[in-house]
């Protein structure tokens, strides 16, 4: 097994502390102290057959709805830079990620993997990477350098042939996303069957993930009118088992445009997403301390265990050496007294006798039945030893003084420094 030694070094790099926020920085070398080739929990925890997955540097938002929603239109308003197309027509006929980057530069499918390793298992739905593109922007807009949005195709019924299973690929990706955005058209197909049979099987898996808006309010007519459609879809949306519960809550958002006179609620829309990247980063911290403390613990038994071992092979080697001796020398000290009680030294007397056959023939057997029953238990090798004695040290001195300060951080940004 070959162990590295474990060197502590900065794992970020300065230049690009500069330009990130509080929060990005957080969690980006959470990221990294997962990942680091030499000293990452990753690589830590395979000693044990442990596996240990790296905190994602973004959330994951998933838009869903019915064609001509306006999930395309929220992402480039969220953002501020046209990056997805618009209009009536079934625009988004594939999965597309939309994320931050440091230029602007469009990705095909492969290249999408590539960036997006967690993306990999949509490879196994046959037609999906063909079908599957990313959109990197440099905006620097509202929290959307934590944010990678999905926009998905567009959900409708009838004649309508999608060229690969649009249901099970949304239905993946609801797994991995850390929010799912329902956008319901008041003037479009809100209501056909397949967005009502994937926002079931979505709600039912994913019910805390779950956000219900009603989009394009503006065009829905005056207060009367949204109210009536609001109602419509929600009613509909409770006949169904899986949908049915208390308080469903469905705030009416709309692109803000110029003598709009209609409620508008897309800051709410924000305010999930915000409210989710601060969840994710208190999660992370916490999994990082619940992860660290889980190593050290296996490090700890594994060094004590070791410990355990050599003093019970040290016991046994020396009850072995001494019985040894003895099996050794107890012949020889019958052989030597019997010979000192003979009258005169006659080598055909001595080997008439018989018993001192079975003296040396005893001996073997008992030095052989120690050799068998006497087995020594496994050990680690000097260099094995330092590596875990390095590890442990690395987590109590470094990663977990690291969390606290991050956490630290984190805080300031609310309470301030002098509340901590």
């Amino acid at each position: 097994m070959s162990l590295p030694r474990v060197k502590s070094r900065q794992s970020a790099n300065p230049t690009d502390q500069v330009t990130l926020t509080t929060n990005e920085k957080i969690l980006r070398e959470c990221h990294s102290l997962y990942i680091d080739p030499e000293k990452g929990l990753i690589k830590i925890a395979e000693h044990f057959g442990l596996k240990l997955l790296a905190p994602r540097k973004k959330i994951v938002v998933l838009l869903i709805g019915n064609h001509s929603a306006g999930k395309s239109s929220f992402i480039n308003w969220y953002i501020e830079e046209h990056v997805q197309r618009t209009g009536v027509a079934i625009e988004t006929q594939g999965f597309v990620i939309v994320t931050s980057g440091k230029k602007r530069e469009s990705l095909m499918g492969n290249a999408t993997l590539h960036l997006y390793p967690h993306f990999r298992p949509l490879q196994e739905i046959q037609g999906v990477v063909d079908f599957l593109s990313t959109e990197i922007s440099t905006s620097k807009q509202k929290k959307f350098s934590l944010v990678t949005f999905v926009d998905t195709p567009g959900l409708v019924d009838g004649d309508m042939q999608y060229p690969f299973d649009v249901n099970e690929a949304i239905l993946w990706l609801g797994k991995m996303a850390d929010l799912i955005f329902t956008f319901f058209d008041p003037i479009g197909q809100a209501l056909c069957k397949r967005t009502l049979n994937l926002v079931e099987k979505l709600n039912n898996a994913h019910t805390d993930k779950m956000r219900f808006y009603l989009s394009k309010a503006d065009d829905a007519g005056d207060e009367s009118d949204r109210q009536r459609v609001m109602m419509q879809i929600v009613q509909e949306l409770c006949k169904r088992p899986g949908l049915n519960r208390t308080g469903f809550d469905m705030p009416t958002i709309y692109i803000p445009k110029e003598n709009a006179r209609c409620v508008n609620q897309i800051e709410m829309v924000c305010k999930d997403i915000e409210r989710m990247i601060n969840q994710t980063i208190q999660n992370t911290l916490n999994a990082l301390e619940s992860d660290c403390d889980t190593v050290l613990e296996l490090v700890d038994k594994k060094l004590k265990d070791d410990s355990t071992n050599r003093s019970s092979n040290f016991r046994s080697s020396s009850i072995s050496l001494v019985i040894g001796v003895l099996a050794v020398l107890l012949p020889i000290a019958i052989i030597w007294n019997h010979s000192m009680k003979t009258f005169s030294w006659n080598m055909e007397q001595l080997y008439q006798d018989f018993s001192f056959l079975w003296i040396p023939l005893i001996s073997v057997i008992v030095i052989l039945l120690l050799k068998w029953f006497t087995k020594l238990k496994p050990t680690l090798s000097r260099k094995e030893r330092r590596y875990f004695s390095d590890v442990q040290n690395h987590i109590e001195t470094v990663l977990k003084p690291r969390k606290q300060q991050l956490y630290r951080l984190y805080l300031e940004q609310s309470v301030g420094d002098h509340d901590l």
